[in-house]
């Protein structure tokens, strides 16, 4: 079978970040999707790798570890994936545990920020919704604040507090891109630039990343992502062949509710790309 006949999935989140579903369970709902390869990608942490990988062997999904990395660059947060790298990494287990420790104290932050414009402390409802309490971050909070009534649903929470210069919203220091791009290298990874539409930069920014990421190593742009339009998808299809990049595919599933894209069901990648997972899947 053809690289872009393969149903493939390198984005996806479960209970070990900010996801719904267990990191097995995502195998499962990936292989009644018809999922030839995925790869679990949890926001800074690899506890759920394991779990995803023995579930998938046993169903006939082949499997990729992967990991999202925050990463701070020009005033904005970008996210970095990481793919086929080795888990045993001390350099990768070092970094991730780094951005988890600044996780948690952001987190803090952030409940005093909506305590200070008016709003009940909803740390611990926050803390809840996180399998790794170290993990905790804006989309636990969302779910908090719309349990809690404050809020009808996960997007007016980020429109009216989780946002910037909104209250709730604290701005944070990420790892450095070169940083990120050296832990996923240095384990045997690829780099590949999370839903790169979703960024709000000037188009000289834009590329100024687009020529840092492959001068450090990059060398894949997600392409087709529930985070993308098909205009962003087209966008991404050319520049990707114009700078001679591989292209990715991911769902960026967390939740059934939350989602737009269900695990294995992302848009398929278009045509005249070179698929990052070409080497991987048989």
């Amino acid at each position: 079978m053809l690289a872009h006949d393969l149903n493939v999935d390198l984005h996806m989140h479960s209970t070990a970040s900010d996801g719904v579903v267990a990191p097995a369970d995502l195998a499962v709902r990936g292989a009644a999707n018809g999922l030839h390869l995925m790869a679990l990608t949890d926001h800074d942490t690899i506890d759920g790798l394991g779990q995803a990988e023995e579930a998938a062997r046993d169903l006939g999904i082949e499997f990729l570890n992967g990991v999202e990395i925050s990463v701070s660059w020009g005033g904005v947060t970008l996210h970095l994936v990481g793919l086929g790298f080795d888990r045993e990494s001390l350099a990768l287990q070092a970094g991730l545990q780094g951005v988890q420790t600044s996780r948690l104290e952001r987190a803090r932050a952030m409940d005093d920020s909506l305590v200070k414009h008016g709003m009940p402390s909803v740390f611990d409802h926050a803390m809840s919704y996180a399998g790794n309490p170290a993990l905790i971050g804006r989309t636990h909070f969302a779910r908090a604040l719309v349990a809690e009534g404050i809020c009808k649903g996960m997007q007016e929470v980020f429109d009216r507090y989780l946002t910037p210069n909104k209250p709730g919203y604290v701005p944070h220091e990420w790892a450095r891109l070169r940083s990120a791009m050296d832990w996923i290298i240095s384990a045997g990874g690829t780099p590949v630039l999370a839903h790169p539409a979703r960024y709000k930069l000037t188009d000289t920014a834009h590329w100024a990343l687009m020529q840092e990421f492959m001068q450090l190593g990059g060398r894949a742009l997600e392409v087709s992502t529930g985070s993308h339009s098909l205009d962003d998808t087209r966008r991404y299809q050319r520049l990707s062949v114009e700078l001679g990049l591989h292209a990715s595919r991911g769902s960026d599933f967390h939740s059934p509710t939350e989602s737009r894209c269900d695990v294995g069901l992302a848009p398929a990648l278009p045509d005249g790309t070179s698929p990052v997972w070409a080497g991987w899947a048989h």
